[in-house]
């Protein structure tokens, strides 16, 4: 609204200059719908750090209602401690415009239950383009985590040597039974190349031909190869080479 005044400064009314912003008050109220309903947790703070999104996703899975968080401080009231720092910066980053994708860190319930949360942190701007907050992502992975952390343990504790390479050939699982049965333990042989270091001259072709169909997709059952053990033996094993893929 502007002041309105003749040739001698006289106020003689008022000029209203208006803007439509019905389509844009629409899609702001989508917006925030599609971000209440959606089946992942959804929460955003404030440059202050101070909540100011949970939607039905993350109270469901959390436990607070948005009453009990709106306002609070997320990192100081609801991160563990020895996480803090990390979720901090991850969010100081993004309030500066360096957005995190992938990010895990744990949540405590209001039931005191500890949440694995898989973050993208997204900085959130206004019309102008200026930083006004965070919105984060989750995913609760607390079941994947649980699963392969069994996953692992009965690796380690199988009746039978287990190994495993990455991409690039180097050691990445060596369990008790390979342990106690070849002598090396795990500081010794993980990021070591297999092939190059534990096979003998006249396998090491063949059983590098076996890794890479393996990380082709192709695999193979019952390759019978030597090993050579930490005191010098050689040792004869029949192998079954597996893929290994993720999610």
């Amino acid at each position: 609204a502007t002041t309105r005044r003749d040739e001698q400064g006289n106020v003689i009314g008022v000029v209203g200059i208006g803007q439509d912003i019905t389509a844009r008050l629409a899609q702001e109220r989508e917006y925030s719908k599609l971000i209440d309903t959606a089946n992942a947790p959804i929460f955003g703070v404030g440059t202050d750090g101070a909540v100011n999104v949970w939607n039905q996703c993350a109270m469901r899975l959390v436990g607070y209602t948005i009453n009990e968080v709106m306002g609070k401080n997320l990192v100081q009231e609801f991160i563990t401690k020895e996480y803090r720092a990390a979720v901090s910066a991850v969010l100081d980053e993004a309030l500066h415009g360096i957005e995190t994708a992938n990010f895990e860190f744990p949540l405590m319930t209001k039931g005191g239950v500890r949440l694995d949360v898989l973050l993208n942190a997204t900085t959130r701007r206004d019309e102008q383009g200026n930083i006004i907050g965070v919105v984060g992502i989750g995913q609760d992975i607390t079941g994947r985590l649980a699963q392969e952390r069994e996953y692992t343990r009965l690796i380690d504790t199988a009746n039978a040597p287990i190994f495993g390479v990455n991409t690039r050939g180097r050691v990445n699982v060596w369990n008790k039974c390979a342990m106690r049965l070849i002598g090396y333990n795990t500081e010794e042989v993980m990021g070591r190349s297999l092939v190059q270091e534990f096979i003998t001259d006249d396998f090491k072709t063949a059983v590098q031909a076996v890794l890479d169909q393996a990380l082709a997709g192709d695999e193979t059952d019952n390759f019978e190869f030597p090993l050579i053990t930490k005191g010098g033996a050689r040792i004869e094993v029949l192998l079954n080479a597996t893929t290994r893929r993720d999610e």
